[in-house]
């Protein structure tokens, strides 16, 4: 290293100006210290996921898909029955939202909008990530196959 030294005019005061570096230091040294594996690793978990699904059994796809077909069999029943009484002048149509099909071959398509929404809502409490609507998936369905079968009796009972 090399001092500078300011003078004034007085030459017996000296001031220190700075230290400088004969050459510029690196920055990083050289010769890096080796780095020790840390003994107490652990080789690598498998990662479980933090969300599990539920998943349907094959036997709850079966209950579904029969109790698809029972609904959709109660609509067309319940459609078929409905078109009987009301083109033969037994009665009228008491739902608003089936009344303007009633007179048309269109009721049969029209009663199955109903079991499809008990579908899908039985297909979405199937896999519920809450346990107690697991437990009753079935109910949608069973219920609108229910008044779908007893709206058609009725109807017949209407018409004889």
């Amino acid at each position: 290293m090399v001092i500078a030294i300011a003078s004034d005019s007085a030459p017996k005061e000296a001031t220190l100006v700075a230290f400088l570096p004969s050459a510029p230091e690196p920055k990083v040294k050289a010769e890096p210290e080796p780095i020790a594996p840390n003994l107490a690793a652990q080789p690598f978990l498998p990662v479980r996921p933090v969300v599990t699904r539920p998943r349907e059994t094959p036997w709850q796809r079966r209950i579904w898909y029969g109790l698809a077909m029972a609904g959709h069999s109660g609509a067309a029943f319940d459609g078929w029955t409905t078109h009987r009484a009301v083109a033969g002048g037994y009665g009228q149509e008491a739902n608003p939202f089936l009344r303007p099909f009633a007179h048309s071959y269109a009721i049969y398509a029209a009663t199955q909008v109903s079991p499809l929404v008990m579908d899908y809502l039985g297909k979405r409490m199937m896999m519920s990530q809450h346990g107690w609507v697991r437990k009753i998936w079935w109910l949608p369905q069973t219920a609108g196959a229910s008044v779908s079968f007893l709206s058609g009796a009725h109807n017949v009972g209407v018409v004889h």
